[in-house]
């Protein structure tokens, strides 16, 4: 089979009706089986173009047509088979990317110096610089011998770096050099602009060196931007190979390595499991921190909070529906709203005494909402293909309720994992630190949730106390209201639901408070926090179960009030994938750390 030539031109020249001329050489390269890109542009063009010899000369003769392309140059170099998959012609603002307006290669550009005097000065050992201005990737196939690296991974980046270079260069001869000499049409008169003094471009680049000089001076391979990707001194196709993630230039020994697997990894990228997952935590965390910087409810927004009607209040007058369904809100502040009109159903105002129908769903509008500050210090410490795992800090409600929309757990981790919906398995209140299960699907959500219900997952909580307790390890056994009571407390109720906890005795502290470990043994609401109430060893700043049997209002904590010392320590569950259990910790909160007595 003929051998495939391979062709890199690049001109700067005034070129007009560009669509016409991208619609003439799109068909002239289909016709003549012709694979590579053609950039466009009304500054010139740039092509790397291959095929059989005669398309490629046909392709040559319908552009030396072309006003301002009579005299294209061209440089060439063989291959044994196609090295582009396909064809594309397009229309660019640059046909080299650089992004400074005032630089303009077809009206002005720098001295150039052949590849031959090049090789001369070099012979004579001249005081010089050799800057190399690809990217950092195609210095890895080869350079020049003592080439300084202008340091960047995208030409863009080129006057930002030139910043770096130092000052005494500005006074000697600069020689600027890439693949072809294109980048150098701008990087030259650039460097000129930027005081550089006796600036040079290399005619033609690395591949006219090579052509006419071979490898004097030159160390290595020249990279170019096809399947070949790097030629040797004779411009045929060196056996370099590029990984595909990571850009890095892998030669014989490298592409041998266990760890290079085309498309996907290269010993430069290669990272254990392990790796992986502590790269991805880090990711998550930085876009965590960033997400909740400002509070997404700290900043005012027109807030609608729905307020669905169950079947068991059809019937029922409005206020009445409000009441039973225990808002944070008044009788009267209702009223209030209503008056204001800013609780509507089916886009008209609703009224006090307005019966509900089951399905309604009523819409209470908040404009210029500005929710209170919580602590957005989210820890994912955990995640796979199935789950999340998160250490919650506190202050912060888990989802929207009462004054509460964006600045909850389940807002600021939506605006970092959407479109996934993550679905906690189970919830801590507000005030409560520590570990947090959440799905990353319905289907796992419905593999993990069941495993809560059925007392199946392990959990052991840190709780700081009032009080010493009489005995290492001991359990309480109260039972507990279904529902909440005034003001949204649960209580202590003979009648209701059984609820069991564990304890023992960790340390004791010279003010008077115990750690202790504790399991809940079922899942109650507010279990932990009553039962140690019970107990008369009511937790370290808890605001509604306090010392000597007093009760507080059920209201989340602010910034800066003393910490509520529960903490979700440990979750012990079955992998909803793997064939194995897994247990998921949460580092101790400072409250933990104080001197021990014993």
């Amino acid at each position: 089979m003929p051998q495939i030539v391979n062709i890199a031109a690049y001109k700067f020249a005034a070129l007009e009706r560009l669509p016409d001329l991208r619609h003439g050489l799109r068909q002239l390269c289909q016709q003549q089986h012709l694979r590579g890109t053609i950039l466009l542009s009304t500054e010139g063009i740039n092509l790397f173009v291959a095929g059989q010899r005669d398309d490629v000369d046909a392709l040559l003769q319908y552009l030396h047509q072309v006003p301002g392309l009579e005299h294209l140059p061209v440089k060439e170099s063989p291959s044994d088979d196609q090295p582009f998959n396909r064809m594309l012609v397009k229309i660019k603002r640059e046909i080299i990317a650089f992004g400074v307006p005032d630089i303009d290669p077809g009206r002005y550009t720098s001295k150039r110096i052949s590849a031959l005097q090049l090789k001369q000065w070099l012979d004579e050992g001249r005081r010089l610089t050799l800057l190399d201005t690809r990217n950092n990737f195609e210095i890895q196939a080869g350079t020049f011998a003592g080439a300084v690296p202008i340091g960047i991974d995208d030409f863009r980046q080129f006057p930002t770096a030139v910043k770096q270079l130092p000052d005494a260069w500005k006074q000697q001869p600069v020689i600027t050099f890439c693949t072809g000499g294109i980048r150098c049409e701008k990087a030259a008169p650039y460097l000129e602009s930027q005081g550089f003094q006796d600036v040079y471009q290399l005619d033609g680049g690395i591949l006219k060196y090579l052509e006419q000089c071979g490898d004097a001076h030159y160390r290595g391979q020249c990279f170019v931007f096809d399947k070949r990707v790097a030629v040797d001194a004779s411009l045929s196709e060196g056996g370099l190979r590029q990984c595909f993630v990571c850009q890095a230039i892998l030669d014989i020994d490298q592409q041998r390595s266990p760890q290079y697997v085309e498309g996907q990894s290269c010993p430069s990228c290669y990272r254990t499991e392990q790796q992986r997952r502590q790269e991805l935590l880090a990711e998550r965390n930085t876009a965590l921190r960033y997400s909740a910087s400002p509070l997404p409810g700290s900043v005012a927004y027109d807030n609608v909070r729905p307020i669905s009607v169950p079947l068991r209040f059809d019937g029922w007058e409005l206020l009445d529906f409000l009441d039973a369904m225990r808002t944070h809100l008044r009788r009267d502040q209702w009223q209030d709203i209503c008056a204001q009109e800013r609780l509507v159903c089916r886009n008209s105002p609703v009224r006090p005494g307005r019966i509900m129908r089951a399905g309604d769903l009523l819409l209470h509008l908040l404009p210029a909402t500005i929710e209170p500050d919580v602590s957005a210090a989210i820890e994912v410490l955990h995640e796979d293909e199935s789950l999340v795992i998160v250490n919650k800090p506190a202050p912060l409600p888990m989802h929207p309720c009462g004054r509460y929309n964006r600045n909850t757990l389940s807002y600021i981790l939506g605006s970092v994992y959407k479109p996934l919906h993550l679905r906690p398995a189970h919830r801590l209140d507000a005030d409560t630190t520590g570990v947090v299960v959440l799905s990353k699907s319905r289907e796992i959500a419905g593999r993990v949730q069941p495993q809560f219900e059925r007392g199946q997952v392990k959990k052991r909580y840190l709780a700081r106390v009032h009080g010493r307790p009489t005995q290492v390890d001991f359990e309480c056994l109260g039972r507990l209201s279904d529902e909440p009571g005034p003001g949204g407390v649960r209580l202590p109720d003979e009648t209701g639901s059984a609820a069991s906890t564990r304890f023992r005795l960790m340390e004791t502290y010279a003010d008077g408070t115990s750690l202790l470990q504790v399991q809940p043994l079922s899942g109650r609401t507010n279990q932990i926090r009553i039962h140690l109430w019970q107990l008369d060893l009511p937790i370290v700043g808890d605001p509604i179960y306090r010392r000597n049997g007093q009760i507080g209002a059920a209201q989340t904590l602010a910034i800066g009030d003393p910490p509520l010392c529960l903490h979700a320590w440990s979750i012990e569950l079955q992998h909803p994938i793997l064939p194995q259990r897994m247990m998921f910790t949460a580092p101790p909160p400072a409250w933990k750390s104080v001197e021990r007595t014993d």
